[in-house]
Formats: C-alpha cells, sequence, structure tokens
C-alpha cells in the first residue's frame, strides 16, 4: 500500500497465493514438548526459523530433573512414546525414568533436534511489543552468567508445570545436618544403606522412593499428612499379577520389531483401556462407586483388615478427585517392621531429626522431601503480553486461559498443557502432538495469509472457562480435596479437560477460527491473493497442482460425524 496525501492506496502485493512468509518461533524447553515440536515444525512446516532455550544441560525435561530412586511412569511404556518414533523395545510394561529418559535422548540424537536447541539458557523475561509484532526476550547463559536478548513472531510455553519443585515451609528445614534431599532434586551418588531415613510426603513420589529404598535402610519413617487412593497404574489389565510391572521377554521385544501393525494394535489397546476410565471420574456415576468399593478392600487387605493405618490413609473423598497414585508394595511397607508411620504434624526439623507436635523427637540420617511441585502455574518469570499484561498478575486469582493452548492478551504465544488440558487422561505425549499441529495450523495462516498476529478473544476464554467449571461440577475432580488438578488447593478451580481424551482429540482436530483476533499485515485482509497465481504453478520443480483431482473424499476427513 501507499499514501497518496490522506488517502491509502491498497496495492497488490507481488506474491502468489500460498506463499508462507519466514518466521521465528522460540519454544521454551527441550522436553517431550520442545523435542515433538522441533521434529513437526521440520517435517511439516516451510520458511521457520525454531529456536529452542532448554535451562537444564540436556533434553528430557522432567525425565531428566527427576532421578530419584524407584521413579518410574504410570502410563505403559508402549503408550509413553511418540506416535513418529516408536520404540518396540522397552524392556518393562512401566517404564522406568532412566529409560523415559534415554527415550528421549535417543530420539533426539536420531532425528538430530539437537541443532534447534541451546543447553544451559533460561528465559528470564518475555515482552510482546505490538509495533513490530515480535515478542522480544531474555535469556540468561547459565555458563557465562550473560543475559543476551532475541526475538520471535511466535513464542511457544513447552517447559510445563510440574518443574518448578518446593520445599516444604517447616520451620528449622535446613538446619538438619544429615542428608537433606527433595526428589526432584536427587543427588547422584546418595547413599542410605543402614540409615535411619525419613521421607515427607505420600504422592506418587513418596510412594515410588519409600518402595524402593525400604528395604535397604535401617528404619523407615514416613510423614503422612493426607489421605490417598493406593491404586494399581494405568491399564492394569495388561501389567503383571495384581497390576504390577513386569519385564519384556526378548522374543517380545523382537516380534514388535518385526512387526509394527501388531505393537500398533497393542498400542491401541492400552490406549482404549486408559480411555475408558472417564465414567470414573463422574459424581455418583456405577463405576465411581465400585472403584471406591473396589479399593477400599483393596487397602484394607492389604494393610490388614484390622490394621489402625487403614482409617488414616484410606481417603472418604471420591477416586480420582486427586490423581491416585499408583503403589505396588506401598501398603505392605508399611506394615514392615523397619517402617514407622507417622501421621502427627510435624513442628520443626532439627540438626539431628524432626520434632512432632507433640514433642516427640524422631531421630533421623536422611529426611528426604517428596513434596511436589509449585501447582500455581504461574511462571517463574515475567511474561507481557499486549497492554502490559503479565500473565502472573493474569493468573494470580487462578489460571485459565483457551483450551489449555493460548491466553488472551498474549498474541502469538501458545503452550503446552496448559490450564483445562487433559492432565489426569493417560498418558500426555499423543496431547502434545495433537496440540502441535493445532500450533502448526495456526502458525501456517499467520504465515500464508499475511496475518501479523492473533489471539484469543476475551469472550472466547471466558465462554471456555464458564463451560469448564459449569462441567466440573458433575465430576468427581470438582469434589473437595486437595489436589494438583485443582492448584494444590482443597476447593481450587478445576483444571483439567472437561470431558473425555478422545473428547480433548477431537476439539482440538479443527481450529475454531471465530476464536481468535487476527491482525491483518495489510489494510485489505485479501492482500494475500497476491497476483493471482498459486506458489504450485510457479515452482520450478512443480509439485501437482491438479491434485483436487486426484481423489474425490480428499478435503472431507475432517467431517468425521
Amino acid at each position: 500500500m501507499k499514501e497518496t496525501g490522506s488517502e491509502v492506496v491498497y496495492e497488490i502485493p507481488d506474491v502468489s497465493f500460498g506463499t508462507a512468509r519466514q518466521l521465528r518461533v522460540i519454544c521454551i524447553g527441550a522436553g517431550a514438548s520442545g523435542i515433538n515440536l522441533a521434529y513437526q515444525l521440520g517435517r511439516h512446516m516451510k520458511n521457520v526459523d525454531l529456536q529452542i532455550y532448554e535451562k537444564n544441560e540436556g533434553v528430557g525435561g522432567t525425565w531428566l530433573e527427576n532421578k530419584y530412586p524407584g521413579c518410574a511412569c504410570d502410563i505403559p511404556a508402549h503408550n509413553y512414546q511418540f506416535s513418529w518414533a516408536p520404540n518396540p523395545r522397552w524392556t518393562q510394561f512401566y517404564a522406568s525414568a532412566p529409560e523415559i529418559l534415554k527415550y528421549l535422548q535417543d530420539t533426539t540424537r536420531k532425528f538430530d533436534l539437537e541443532k534447534h536447541v541451546n543447553f544451559r539458557h533460561k528465559v528470564t523475561q518475555a515482552k510482546w511489543d505490538e509495533a513490530s509484532g515480535l515478542w522480544n526476550l531474555a535469556i540468561l547463559d547459565e555458563d557465562t552468567g550473560r543475559v543476551i536478548e532475541d526475538s520471535c513472531h511466535i513464542l511457544i510455553n513447552g517447559s510445563g508445570f510440574l518443574n518448578h519443585w518446593r520445599w516444604p515451609e517447616i520451620p528449622g528445614l535446613h538446619s538438619f545436618k544429615g542428608d537433606l534431599m527433595h526428589t526432584a532434586f536427587w543427588q547422584d551418588g546418595t547413599n542410605v544403606k543402614d540409615k535411619r531415613v525419613g521421607v515427607i510426603g505420600n504422592g506418587s513420589s513418596g510412594i515410588q522412593v519409600l518402595v524402593s529404598l525400604y528395604p535397604e535402610v535401617k528404619t523407615m519413617t514416613t510423614f503422612i499428612r493426607s489421605s490417598t487412593w493406593v491404586t494399581t497404574s494405568f491399564a492394569q489389565q495388561f501389567a503383571g499379577p495384581d497390576g504390577a510391572n513386569f519385564d519384556y521377554t526378548e522374543e517380545q521385544k523382537a516380534e514388535f520389531a518385526g512387526n509394527p501393525q501388531k505393537m500398533l494394535a497393542y498400542q491401541k489397546d492400552l490406549e482404549l483401556a486408559m480411555s475408558a476410565r472417564f465414567e470414573l471420574n463422574l459424581k455418583d456415576s456405577p463405576l465411581q462407586e465400585q472403584a471406591k468399593q473396589y479399593l477400599t478392600a483393596q487397602m484394607k487387605a492389604k494393610l490388614g483388615q484390622d490394621h489402625p493405618l487403614a482409617k488414616v490413609i484410606i481417603p472418604d473423598f471420591g477416586v480420582g478427585c486427586k490423581r491416585p497414585t499408583p503403589g505396588h508394595g506401598y501398603l505392605e511397607a508399611l506394615s514392615q517392621p523397619n517402617t514407622r508411620v507417622i501421621t502427627e504434624p510435624i513442628a520443626e526439623v532439627l540438626p539431628d531429626g524432626v520434632k512432632l507436635k507433640s514433642g516427640e523427637i524422631v531421630e533421623l540420617d536422611s529426611l528426604i522431601c517428596a513434596t511436589g511441585f509449585d501447582y500455581s502455574w504461574i511462571p517463574r518469570f515475567p511474561i507481557i503480553g499486549r497492554g502490559g499484561v503479565d500473565i502472573r498478575e493474569l493468573w494470580k486469582e487462578r489460571p485459565h486461559g483457551y483450551m489449555g493452548l493460548a491466553v488472551h492478551h498474549l498474541p502469538n504465544y501458545f503452550l503446552f498443557l496448559g490450564p483445562n488440558s487433559p492432565l489426569s487422561h493417560g498418558s500426555t505425549l499423543p496431547t502434545l502432538e495433537i496440540v502441535t499441529k493445532y500450533i502448526c495450523r495456526m502458525v501456517w495462516k499467520l504465515q500464508t495469509e499475511h496475518y501479523k498476529s492473533v489471539v484469543p478473544t476475551n469472550a472466547a476464554v471466558a465462554n471456555f472457562v464458564a463451560h469448564c467449571d459449569k462441567f466440573h461440577e458433575r465430576t468427581i475432580w470438582g469434589t473437595k480435596c486437595r489436589s494438583w488438578f485443582k492448584g494444590g488447593k482443597e476447593d481450587g478451580h478445576v483444571l483439567t479437560h472437561p470431558g473425555s481424551r478422545f473428547h480433548n482429540v477431537h476439539m482440538l482436530i479443527n481450529p475454531r477460527y471465530e476464536d481468535w483476533e487476527w491482525t491483518s499485515l495489510s489494510t485489505n485482509r485479501f492482500a494475500y491473493l497476491g497476483d493471482g497465481l498459486t506458489v504450485l504453478e510457479k515452482e520450478e520443480k512443480r509439485r501437482d497442482p491438479t491434485w483436487f483431482l486426484n481423489d474425490p473424499d480428499k478435503g472431507y476427513e475432517g467431517l468425521i460425524y
């Protein structure tokens, strides 16, 4: 366009329909989200320059950081992998943290994805500039201490929400003179053999570390604050006896390697088994009542029918209100002669142990805090969007956004596993792939239709949040219990997806572009139509411009109902 006096004259740009303008994308984090994004952008997008900043020394995210003994995934291994990088040689039904980390590292190397990553670089600020349509970032180089600057058209947050571990707020904690550890910051070489060990917390990490360590310690004291449903892991009907883990034989691994379709069928069976659990999350459903009765009987049987601990550890809230905790062998371990369970509150930590509220002192050589993470979703650094809106202030009262992948007031900003994502619905890796497809469609539209920015409308976000809140009145997640599904609060807003896993997939498969505010680079929204030709017609090595004659069904794929 050009100006003639005060009049703006529209001129057709010298581009062809389908021209993808060059865009720079920055992703925060090289965990599973960043790895998948790097692969998919490289495979399916063009004219996209990707840079990933990772605060750690390598890829893997939570699986790099969590190294405590017994750390494992409660999702079957064959469903905790990328669809584009199937692994027929998982050694166990439920993979350990080291094996998952190795899978992520091997996949990254196999597809040469590390070239996109700057390791030990921590993003400390991101600010949107309306005039340029760019995000301006400050990044700390952990090796040099120098702060560098970078900018991008699209900012994608792949840092997750379970990566900011925290110490418990107990007076005197850091006065302890023995080994003080957190499960999310485990020190290699830690030795607890024949020591008096205490574990604070009975969530997933607390259960796993206790089961792993109690056979070798002198005494194991576990400090339990709350009750929890101790269950088998996902897809237990495919696991070993009583839902236990098992090793795959060499014959099974060879069969999967030689017959990919058989492995895919196995994965599909596992996925169906996990997704069939959704009815469990509905209040007063037959499956919910059955699960509560079954697990109560199971837990009592493993503890001993008249064990006094049964009244303390078996919850009165519904199964699934907080994430059920897989714990094969845990309840049995609590009954061992070298294990003591303390439900009394801790008053303070002393240099040589723990003082209880009653005044009793429990002497310890090692103290393990299995107290989890900051579940608030609030980033640890300022992310400042349109009009100076800082997401930390926006989310102070409650985290909220659009379909778990975008935030109003933050143009050209996407995130993985945001508020109201399917956090309790099975493996997160398929979810990451679906969200990446969504992001790619949005980026492609920005590239090829000459848009400067896109942001979900305030009305769309408000409507989505209202629907989530209303829906969760009927779910077990909305009942009273303290859960990270509700930001670590007892009566917090439910932050899981309002529906089944398949429901989430179908919700995201076709973007609702009408829910977004699009800002054009031109005064004429149809400037992208350009010179009247398509890029297919002008390519030297022409792809088939008559593709529409090839398959009469092409284009109807999205009409799934």
